[in-house]
């Protein structure tokens, strides 16, 4: 009898319990089966929330508490997570974070059909797909997967970090560490033998199997599988998002210029909400908890009152101001994006290259 494999994903949070109920539904209907949880400094019940999680066998939840090493919050996490059993028992590991939604367009759409479709896969890289605000001013209870469905187009040239990506890797020693966008640590004598693929199913070159965090862009990535990046949400969590700070650099408050450099609204792409009919019943089974749903509701109100807080100091008002403002970001041609790149002296990072 064939042992069947183990998907973990691997997550950190503050502050987003009215989100987590969702992004758990989908990810455990796309195939993972296990999920382990650091939490950090949380004021809106993320930790009680993931606490009765734990109790229902969901997930495996950590108070990353501190003190931090100079990588900061989320690096600290995934080096506590190196040394737990969790990690040392799956065959797959991917870490995420609670705005990226995995989408996998191959078979039934779920991690098992996506290996088949890369059986020699060391490696596989899954390439954001920027989701735009689309003019969303007020935060609601809903999934982001609904609410949020324009994006970037499939294409991009510019910016560079349209083409970054998370990595899903066989957890067969090849890499002996964590890290947020692709393992570390890689045994030397082992990486002949590694075979990188992005999510176009092409095999990648040797740079992938060491440093490299972004994928070639100015063509396709997304054929077998996308990571749809849900990193702005409505203005009113866009605040929340600025208050909690940057996932790797929290002490850094979040400006116009990463909602600009995220905010595409040009396409649209649904092909996420195929999933629906096997989260739902999830999701379904976990709110029908009534100490998960009273959680889940107090999660949404603190999201309400917090924004309402944080409008009453001057420069969330006048970051709220400039979104409002702000129309959202045209994507560049080729041309466009040649230009800027010699201007920033970063002609090895040519589109297409």
């Amino acid at each position: 009898m064939v042992k069947p494999r183990r998907f973990l994903a691997v997550l950190t949070v503050r502050n987003e319990a009215a989100f987590l109920l969702d992004w758990l539904a989908h990810h455990r209907a796309v195939g993972f089966t296990d999920f382990l949880v650091f939490s950090n400094d949380c004021q809106d019940g993320t930790d009680l929330m993931l606490d009765r999680l734990q109790d229902l066998g969901w997930l495996t939840h950590v108070r990353n508490d501190g003190p931090y090493d100079k990588g900061g919050i989320q690096f600290t996490a995934l080096k506590m997570a190196d040394r737990m059993k969790q990690v040392k028992k799956a065959d797959w590991i991917l870490p995420l974070d609670i705005d990226e939604y995995v989408n996998i367009h191959t078979g039934d759409h779920t991690l098992p059909a996506l290996l088949d479709a890369l059986p020699d896969a060391t490696a596989i890289t899954l390439t954001w797909r920027l989701f735009g605000n689309a003019d969303t001013v007020r935060y609601e209870d809903r999934p982001v997967t609904e609410t949020f469905t324009r994006c970037a187009p499939a294409v991009m040239y510019w910016p560079w970090r349209a083409a970054m990506f998370k990595t899903l890797f066989r957890n067969d020693g090849t890499y002996a560490k964590l890290g947020v966008h692709r393992p570390r640590n890689p045994d030397r004598s082992k990486l002949d033998q590694a075979r990188w693929f992005d999510g176009q199913g092409r095999e990648l070159g040797d740079q992938f199997k060491l440093k490299r965090l972004f994928n070639n862009y100015g063509r396709p990535n997304y054929e077998l599988v996308q990571l749809n990046h849900y990193a702005l949400g409505a203005m009113e969590s866009y605040l929340l998002k600025a208050d909690r700070g940057r996932a790797v650099h929290s002490d850094h408050m979040l400006d116009v210029d990463y909602w600009v450099e995220r905010n595409f609204n040009t396409a649209t792409d649904t092909s996420i909400h195929r999933m629906a009919d096997r989260s739902a019943p999830l999701k379904a089974e976990l709110i029908a908890d009534p100490a998960l749903a009273d959680l889940h509701a107090k999660a949404v109100q603190w999201r309400k009152d917090r924004f309402r807080a944080l409008m009453e100091e001057e420069p969330y008002r006048a970051l709220f101001a400039r979104l409002m403002m702000t129309p959202p970001s045209r994507p560049l041609s080729a041309t466009s994006a040649r230009t800027l790149a010699g201007f920033a002296n970063v002609g090895r990072m040519k589109p297409g290259g």
